[in-house]
């Protein structure tokens, strides 16, 4: 996603308006409204993300692509191969 995407799809999620690709103090508003369960997958997620164990420096950017999959608003592999009508691959009638 872009950095563009990314801020709009966090602003949808609570109708926000921020800079968020580039703003770690927006991105740790949007956190705040993780529950404890919540908190527990992105903080693994971002580990991952950022690749260390927490995600203890994790840019901005990188905080909002572990918020989205935690949210399930980031693209899945499939989502990627999709072309608006068929899968790649996929026989159409």
């Amino acid at each position: 996603m872009t950095n563009d995407q990314i801020n709009a799809a966090i602003s949808q999620l609570y109708g926000w308006s921020a800079n968020y690709c580039n703003d770690l103090n927006a991105m740790h508003e949007a956190e705040d409204e993780l529950s404890g369960n919540q908190y527990m997958v992105y903080a693994n997620i971002l580990g991952a993300v950022e690749g260390s164990l927490f995600g203890i420096r994790a840019t901005a950017r990188q905080r909002a692509e572990a918020f989205l999959r935690v949210m399930g608003k980031w693209p899945t592999d499939e989502d990627h191969l999709r072309d608006g009508t068929k899968m790649v691959g996929e026989v159409q009638p």
